[in-house]
């Protein structure tokens, strides 16, 4: 029985476990939840909690280590990472603005009910984005400064690429401590299917009815903003940019659009996506072996709307307003923390822990949409994997139209 499976079965349990407890027996829910849910639940949120800096830190600083190698940087690694950015704030612009504008999370549904929560009155615009440059990287990490910590990583990454073999021991032991983590990833994972049973539980018992058709408002938000980025964004670029029809283009990609759902997995799908696009797209070997494992690293879209949503839907539910200012982190965060997303299966949900932590919203909150994130993050690996080969068709396109691409040796590669 794969992972998917089991969280849908420890949410349909826990879920209907939370329903019963909340219509029939509400005072002996308030012992099992004291009891069993709540600690159950809370530990699986502190295994969370406990990997996300050393995470984003490893990830962050090898990723920018990889941008930052000169021969990656040239002409191809400009348009690369400048289409990713483009669109993850397409991305997040599309999930913010039908987050506001649907508002799923029924505002206030748990304000009343949480009464140690108080939201923090958002810091000025330019507070903001002075404040991402830490003047004490160490006090940073200790307090879960996020924007901090991947400003640091940054400056890191961009050294060890700078340094080279100077450093190429340090190099290494961020590449080993990267492993480690994502190790410990895979473990947690592992325990997901009880964690997220016991919070929707704990979720669902404490708010009822209203909270189940509130997550379903949710999911319908993000798999809309998903169809819409990858029709009207992706589609449109392909058209325009790359000169490729969007029908073609999908058709061609659709195996690897498939392996991804399977997978959730960005990198497990890699060698299809770039079989895919080399065979059915006509994308030349040197671009897409430099584009499409560079995206599975930096081009998280789908992961990002994802991100968006949820912390608006998450505000929403504990009655929380998200001034300008919270907009802007939202948006910086995520966007910068696609630059280290790793691309295999729950890690979306240790970044959302980053991105609520950035704006002072409760961790908490994840209780409410990890249940199906599973299921949401087999559309979003699509998603992700096909703005890779949708940058690896225009950067191609590009390369042709000016000489670039040496047809001989190309042909030489493919034969």
């Amino acid at each position: 029985m794969n992972l998917t499976v089991k969280i849908l079965i420890g949410l349909v349990v826990g879920a209907v476990t939370g329903i019963i407890f909340n219509l029939f027996a509400p005072d002996a829910f308030q012992y099992v939840d004291t009891y069993f849910f709540d600690p159950v639940g809370t530990i699986f949120l502190n295994l969370i909690m406990m990997i996300v800096v050393p995470l984003v830190f490893f990830s962050i600083a090898l990723g920018a280590a990889g941008m930052g190698d000169p021969k990656k940087l040239g002409r191809i690694g400009g348009k690369t990472v400048g289409f990713f950015l483009i669109t993850t704030a397409i991305a997040l612009a599309i999930g913010l603005s039908i987050a506001l504008i649907v508002q799923p999370g029924d505002e206030g549904l748990l304000g009343e009910g949480d009464q140690n929560y108080t939201a923090e009155e958002a810091p000025p615009i330019m507070e903001t984005i002075t404040n991402i440059i830490p003047s004490n990287p160490i006090e940073a990490m200790a307090s879960g400064e996020m924007l901090q910590i991947i400003a640091f990583s940054l400056f890191v990454g961009i050294a060890l690429a700078i340094l080279g073999d100077k450093v190429k021991g340090i190099t290494k032991l961020f590449e080993q401590g990267n492993e480690i983590m994502m190790y410990l990833v895979g473990v947690i994972m592992k325990v997901a299917p009880y964690g997220a049973g016991a919070l929707i539980a704990s979720a669902l018992g404490s708010a009822g009815i209203g909270a189940m058709r509130s997550l379903a408002m949710y999911m319908l938000c993000v798999i809309g903003a998903l169809i819409i980025h990858s029709v009207v964004t992706y589609g449109g670029a392909v058209a325009l940019l790359g000169k490729m029809n969007p029908v073609k283009f999908y058709k061609g990609f659709f195996p690897a659009i498939a392996m991804g759902f399977s997978l959730s997995s960005s990198n497990g799908t890699l060698p299809l996506s770039m079989k895919s696009a080399q065979e059915n797209l006509g994308v030349s070997k040197q671009v897409s072996s430099f584009v499409q494992p560079l995206g599975a690293t930096i081009n998280m879209d789908g992961t990002a709307i994802m991100q968006a949503i949820a912390t608006v839907f998450i505000a929403q539910v504990y009655g929380a307003t998200l001034g300008m200012g919270d907009l802007l982190t939202i948006v910086l965060t995520a966007t910068l923390a696609s630059i280290g997303t790793a691309g295999v299966p729950g890690v979306g949900m240790i970044m959302l822990a980053m991105v609520l932590s950035s704006v002072g919203l409760p961790a908490e909150g994840i209780a409410l949409v990890i249940g199906v994130d599973r299921i949401l993050d087999m559309m979003r690996t699509s998603v992700n994997i096909t703005g890779d080969a949708a940058c690896a068709v225009i950067v191609d396109h590009g390369e042709r139209k000016n000489g670039h691409i040496d047809e001989d040796k190309e042909m030489q590669a493919t034969s």
